[in-house]
């Protein structure tokens, strides 16, 4: 990778970091959003599937931190969710999905993630929302976790759009619940994938990647949890995950 790319790519990492911490996110879908417009897009889908879930680690643990600092984590909502969640995403990262059929997945991941952030609707009250009771919480949980296995996410961008929706949760509750739930499946999806098909990580690439998303990550966490709403962050995602995903259809296509 050339020197220039590096940079460009350094510091989309850690806007996406920003950004997708801001709203309690990870920013998996970004980072593989990215590195689709870079020259690591060639990269095998389990390369890419592991370095995202490592940078997710990263993000989604500062972001958790700071919105359970803030008072908005509820562990009655998260707990549910989690509990089906993690055999789910470790099966999804132990299966093995390559070629075509992954860049279809991914792409349309990366749509239905651009068009929930940006037409989603959501209540600020915690006096409007009910938490969803372990029935209703436990099926949502594991077939999130099963598709983040599969694609490499952390499922926040599933999850969150259902919590909001489903008037479960505020968009703070929200993002605290959905960056605990990202950073376990994230492992969970690792750990399958390690126990499938071995170690991909490059520490060469990863370290400066890891750098770049802690201080994203600090930054947009600290904003989104103590200043801002989450509606006024959200739709600066939506662009690069069109680019992304209209990029990776047009391969599938040529």
């Amino acid at each position: 990778m050339e020197g220039l790319e590096l940079v460009l790519l350094l510091f989309g990492l850690l806007v996406i970091a920003a950004l997708y911490a801001s709203v309690g996110h990870g920013g998996a879908s970004g980072y593989l959003a990215l590195l689709s417009l870079s020259t690591l897009a060639s990269m095998d889908p389990v390369w890419l599937k592991q370095h995202a879930w490592t940078l997710n680690l990263v993000v989604a643990a500062i972001a958790f931190w700071h919105y359970h600092r803030e008072g908005f984590h509820l562990p009655r909502l998260t707990i549910p969710f989690i509990v089906t969640s993690i055999p789910f995403a470790l099966l999804g990262g132990y299966l093995a999905v390559g070629g075509s059929v992954y860049d279809l997945l991914l792409s349309l991941t990366l749509l239905w993630a651009a068009w929930r952030l940006w037409g989603g609707s959501s209540t600020d009250s915690a006096d409007d929302v009910t938490p969803p009771d372990t029935k209703a919480a436990a099926p949502v949980g594991g077939a999130i976790g099963l598709v983040s296995g599969l694609i490499g996410v952390g499922g926040g961008i599933f999850l969150t759009p259902i919590l909001l929706l489903k008037r479960w949760a505020t968009p703070k509750q929200a993002a605290a619940t959905s960056a605990l739930f990202i950073w376990v499946n994230s492992l969970a999806g690792l750990s399958g994938s390690f126990a499938s098909n071995g170690m991909q990580l490059e520490l060469e690439l990863l370290i400066p990647f890891l750098a770049a998303v802690l201080l994203g990550g600090f930054i947009g966490s600290r904003y989104g949890s103590a200043v801002t709403p989450e509606s006024r962050v959200r739709r600066l995602l939506v662009l690069v995950l069109i680019i992304a995903a209209t990029k990776r259809l047009f391969e599938i296509v040529i």
